[in-house]
């Protein structure tokens, strides 16, 4: 069977003759990006499969497989891709916003998703994050996260027609489709894991088996254990007595990405989701995909070549789609998979952790240096701030970053989780313990913002620490991400617990079903929901109307106050100012920090005029967002 060759030259005729004859007639759109993406996939898919016999035949299938699904692509799809590539940073305005929640907790199906389109209109979304909606195991699925097919929607949520239906009319909303594409693993009733497992020819090796312990215990050497409350290291043992990689719960088998024919067919699963209207992909896992002996396995360079191979299947066939990171791994390795070639998009995981950590310790200091070293990204791209995910909250910040404050990175992360899980004297947190690990003192916290924040606990600091958090997230460039039910101060839920197919995972606390009466008190200012409802919305609408707050530039700003962090934004002619306490009292700025600017300054959300020449008082987790020129 014929190999790649070095030269991409001498491969293309091949490829392209072997690619019509799998598609039919290629048109001219096509044939252009082709020839424009095709330099970029052919070293990129050499250096990952050149050395296999069948790696031309393989490369052939998949431009065979993007051109044929550019012949099916929708004409309203189509033109989205011309507005996608006249305006590519279209994601990085100031009105963008997203919103995030599980399509049966939040509207019991896709329907009732639908139904909400105006509730999202109202709110001001731009971005709708469905949860993994597809089909998965019965019982405990971790979350839709363990997925049987990537074309059949859970039938419980409706169909993939509904869903195509569904992204055409968000798109007329103005709202793109965001949904999940489990990257890493299949659940252990995929077809390709079944006929894996009996060793049907062409899928022996698309996922990771070994006959015996020997290999097993080898890789186990140097990767860590994720799931410890599951199953212990890397590892399952299948009823023959095989063993198969599951890095996640024992029902999520890894993907083999050593095997071309894998990258084939999850580039199809992509294209195919791409035709249905999903307009960006959240990319999960992205750390793992790759595999090799004597190493963590996780982050290795062939991760990246394969999110840059994936990148130009995906330009020639549906161009406007994005790739969004979850990389929840250390901060300089979160920043790599951040690029036009790879992710376009990534979650902050730093700067979520570290909004709780200034708030568990009243000191701003932590998040103030992230702001300042490890916020900038490469043009075009754009992170997505959040407080909270459906996710465990890991204290992902760098030892070494807080070293040079002082701080000794393991017993602060035993004391913020001790804070946040309600064990450390006079906390207002009512969080829950996740994936303790008694081995390494590992463990990670749950619960909703307002449980976080002291709403749960009565505390009279609780709304407005959820207001201070998430006009960080607001204010700091990219897309801010809202957890859909945050916004009415929605509560943990315990009932959890008694729910056998989710007791295990303490993560379902802080995914309800939607809280109808909060949301019904969303216009009531006496209430918790509505007094959170207002200050949110509000937040949102200045954000829309501020043009500082487009793109991801930030420059730091000393506030010369220990509770107070300080960044800028700047703009064309003026700069917006945020500044924000953190701790429990008044904090008072000096005059004198304001001496880089006029002395008049407005103040954006609550639209009043500040003279900063006499000084200004933060209130207790209060914050500012003032529009000021610099001097000069």
């Amino acid at each position: 069977m014929p190999r790649l060759t070095a030269e991409w030259t001498d491969d293309i005729d091949a490829v392209r003759a072997l690619a019509t004859l799998g598609a039919g007639e290629i048109d001219a759109s096509f044939t252009r990006r082709f020839y424009e993406h095709f330099p970029t996939l052919h070293p990129l898919f050499l250096e990952l499969y050149g050395e296999r016999d069948d790696s031309l035949d393989q490369l052939a299938a998949v431009i065979a497989e993007a051109a044929a699904s550019w012949k099916v692509r929708s004409p309203d799809l189509k033109a989205r891709d011309e507005q996608s590539e006249a305006d590519p940073g279209w994601f990085l305005s100031n009105r963008m916003l997203g919103g995030v929640c599980y399509v049966d907790r939040f509207a019991g199906s896709l329907a009732g998703i639908r139904d909400s389109i105006p509730y999202f209109q109202e709110l001001g979304l731009t971005y709708l994050h469905l949860m993994p909606l597809f089909e998965s195991p019965e019982g405990n699925s971790d979350g839709g996260y363990a997925v049987s097919s990537y074309r059949r929607v859970n039938p419980k949520l409706g169909t993939m027609e509904e869903l195509a239906a569904l992204s055409a009319e968000l798109r007329d909303a103005g709202i793109s489709l965001v949904v999940d594409f489990i990257f890493n693993h299949t659940s252990n009733e995929h077809e390709w894991a079944r006929k894996a497992v009996a060793g049907e020819r062409g899928f022996e090796d698309f996922y990771l088996i070994f006959p015996d312990r020997t290999m097993p215990d080898a890789y186990e050497k140097t990767v860590r254990e994720i799931f410890p409350d599951d199953h212990p290291g890397s590892f399952v043992q299948l009823k023959d007595g095989r063993w198969i990689w599951a890095t996640f719960y024992h029902f999520q088998w890894d993907l083999n990405y050593g095997n071309p024919a894998v990258f084939r067919a999850m580039a199809g699963e992509m294209l195919f989701l791409a035709n249905q209207g999903v307009e960006v992909l959240r990319m999960d896992a992205v750390a793992f995909i790759w595999k090799r002996l004597g190493t963590p396995s996780e982050s290795l360079p062939e991760a990246h070549l394969l999110l840059r191979a994936f990148n130009a299947v995906l330009r020639m066939a549906a161009p406007s789609l994005l790739f969004k990171s979850e990389a929840i791994v250390h901060p300089d390795e979160v920043i790599q998979y951040i690029s036009l070639e790879e992710c376009q998009l990534s979650y902050n995981p730093l700067q979520m952790a570290l909004t709780w950590e200034a708030l568990a310790t009243r000191d701003p200091r932590l998040l103030q240096q992230s702001l300042e070293r490890r916020h900038a990204l490469p043009p075009g791209t754009a992170w997505v701030n959040y407080v909270r995910s459906h996710d465990d909250i890991g204290w992902t910040f760098a030892d070494e970053d807080a070293a040079e404050l002082g701080i000794d990175g393991y017993p602060h992360r035993r004391f913020l989780n001790d804070f946040y899980v309600g064990r450390f004297p006079g906390t207002f947190a009512r969080g829950v313990p996740f994936q303790e690990n008694p081995k390494t003192g590992d463990a990670r916290v749950t619960g909703t913002t307002a449980s976080l924040t002291g709403v749960e606990a009565g505390d009279a600091g609780g709304v407005d620490r959820i207001l201070l958090a998430h006009s960080i997230a607001l204010s700091t460039g990219g897309i801010p991400l809202l957890y859909l039910g945050d916004e009415v101060a929605q509560l943990n839920d315990y009932s959890y617990a008694d729910d056998p197919d989710r007791s295990g995972d303490s993560r379902w606390v802080h995914r309800p079903a939607r809280p109808a009466e909060r949301y019904a008190q969303r216009q009531d200012p006496t209430t918790d929901a509505g007094r959170v409802f207002a200050g949110l919305t509000a937040l949102i609408r200045t954000r829309k109307a501020t043009p500082e707050f487009a793109g991801g530039e930030l420059i730091g700003f000393d506030a010369k106050n220990p509770a107070v962090l300080g960044y800028q934004r700047p703009g064309a002619d003026a700069v917006i100012l945020v500044l924000a306490n953190v701790s429990d009292d008044d904090a008072y700025l000096d005059p004198i920090i304001f001496g880089g600017f006029t002395a008049a300054a407005r103040e954006i959300v609550q639209k009043r005029d500040l003279a900063l020449n006499h000084g200004l008082v933060l209130p207790p987790h209060g914050f500012v967002w003032l529009r000021v020129t610099p001097l000069g």
